[in-house]
């Protein structure tokens, strides 16, 4: 009892973060899909250039400080205010650094990325970076203090707010800057928020504490020079591509590397309630429950991502064709080799790892993946061309859940065969590769308009594979339960409509 009242509390938060992170990531997601439709493909590449340049810098910038909030302010109420002013004075600080080095690289950078528009727009980005740099405490203060309904909503919020002031701008003055301008317009409004919300949560505990600093900066720098190898791993290849190709084409690229908001969330969501019953775990030393929550949370995220990307990857052309128009039909291939990537969250080394304190390890890990994606980045590249700047990255990351799974056997003590559910994950696999091949061979020959393509396939993909599930028993009672309840709620949607609409039978003639 005590187990399920445990998974039962951690994952309503969860969910609830869930929630809002794919809200928000759905509506940054529509940004893109609508400016490839207003901009030409070397207006849409530069865009897609400063997007990459404010991600780098705002992931390396931060120097896991704002992030050590989530240790400092539950550990440590009485100072959480100083911790948090403490944070905002270095975001601050960081940020005009980062305002400055945009502003006087600006001609470098843009010979870099092989694009001369790129240098008049630094000084805006510059700004909106700094403006959201010290915005950045806003949800994790409110993470740390345990207001995760708030922090849901101040994440859906704040990103549909950003989506309408950078569409509308340009809507009604399609250019670059016009998004910038809308954009600094939102930070700006976004930090005023931030700002009056700590005022009213900490109000005059609101100082710096240049000894609670050093705590936050000792804390933070491990995980910091980790986090930049993340960046290197996952940003090198883009670089790559902007450094060798031109803006249009860097556009293809970019829009290739389209992101799905369910994977990120989920897996986020997931790790969370895996690595809360876990530590748990650990703490009553039930030993062996830790490597049973560790495979079901393996299992039951391979049944969600494992389909995904098989139907991805059947249905790529036209989920291309129909969000960016058959301009980008080239970057099909491209996203058919970054979907093959979504299959590494099902693996939750890392949440694994991090329970048991192997930090250390996850940094010279991340080490390693950086170093094979800057080696190996040019000569797939080379034989393969932009496909080849993806699949780097995915076979780095394989490569890293490698290393990650024979650390695990010997942090868990066990052998290699019993580390996970191997027969099941291999039946889920072929279940979904069934899946892939009848509903491409109906989909396929027939020559459907892209959204049509896209339901029928999917209908046709998701019928089959849970035929499949079912027919192998890869299913729990509790799972069966669960998808017969969901189905039941949309049958019932769908017949509510008809049962609210007119009779339309015909009314026979009075007297």
């Amino acid at each position: 009892m005590r187990d399920s009242r445990s998974v039962d509390s951690s994952l309503r938060p969860a969910l609830f973060l869930m929630t809002g992170r794919t809200l928000a990531f759905a509506a940054t997601s529509f940004v893109p899909v609508v400016l490839a439709r207003i901009f030409s493909q070397a207006e849409f590449g530069t865009y897609k250039q400063l997007f990459l340049v404010f991600m780098t810098l705002s992931a390396a910038a931060q120097f896991g400080i704002a992030e050590s909030l989530f240790y400092f302010v539950p550990l440590a109420p009485r100072w959480a205010g100083r911790h948090v002013t403490n944070s905002v004075l270095f975001l601050a600080v960081s940020g005009l650094g980062c305002l400055v080095l945009l502003g006087t690289t600006r001609a470098a950078l843009s010979c870099w990325l092989n694009n001369p528009a790129l240098g008049a727009y630094m000084r805006l980005l510059g700004l909106f970076l700094l403006l959201m740099l010290v915005s950045n405490v806003l949800e994790i203060v409110m993470i740390a203090r345990g207001r995760y309904l708030l922090a849901s909503s101040s994440y859906g919020a704040s990103d549909v707010l950003r989506a309408a002031f950078c569409l509308v701008p340009v809507l009604l003055e399609p250019r670059l800057e016009s998004l910038l301008l809308g954009a600094v317009a939102f930070a700006t409004l976004r930090l005023v928020a931030a700002l009056a919300y700590l005022g009213c949560v900490f109000g005059h505990d609101l100082r710096p504490s240049a000894g609670l600093f050093r705590s936050q900066v000792a804390y933070a720098a491990p995980f910091s020079v980790a986090v930049l190898f993340d960046i290197l791993q996952s940003g090198f290849p883009q670089y790559a591509v902007s450094y060798r190709f031109d803006a249009a084409t860097f556009a293809v690229y970019a829009v290739g590397c389209l992101q799905i908001p369910l994977v990120d969330s989920l897996s986020t969501s997931a790790g969370n309630v895996m690595m809360v019953r876990m530590g748990e775990a650990i703490r009553d030393r039930r030993r062996d429950a830790t490597l049973a929550i560790w495979q079901e949370t393996t299992r039951q995220l391979a049944l969600v991502l494992v389909p995904v990307v098989g139907l991805l990857l059947i249905t790529a052309r036209p989920l291309i064709e129909l969000l960016f128009t058959e301009r980008y039909s080239a970057s099909v291939p491209i996203f058919m080799a970054g979907s093959l990537g979504i299959l590494l969250p099902i693996l939750l080394t890392d949440g694994v790892l991090r329970v048991y304190a192997e930090t250390r390890f996850i940094l010279l890990r991340n080490g390693v993946r950086a170093l094979l994606v800057i080696l190996l980045v040019y000569p797939f590249m080379s034989t393969v061309g932009l496909p080849g700047a993806v699949l780097v990255t995915v076979l780095a990351g394989f490569a890293g859940k490698a290393l990650d799974l024979a650390r695990l056997r010997a942090v868990l003590g066990v052998e290699f065969r019993d580390l996970l559910q191997w027969r099941t994950l291999a039946e889920i696999m072929g279940s979904a590769m069934a899946a892939g091949l009848v509903a491409g061979a109906v989909t396929a020959p027939i020559g459907l308009p892209p959204l049509l393509a896209l339901s029928v396939g999917g209908v046709l993909y998701a019928g089959t594979y849970l035929a499949l599930l079912l027919c192998f028993g890869l299913l729990t009672e509790s799972e069966k339960r669960a998808i017969a309840s969901r189905l039941r709620r949309w049958v019932r949607g769908l017949e509510r409509p008809a049962a609210l609409a007119p009779d339309a039978r015909p009314v026979p003639p009075s007297d």
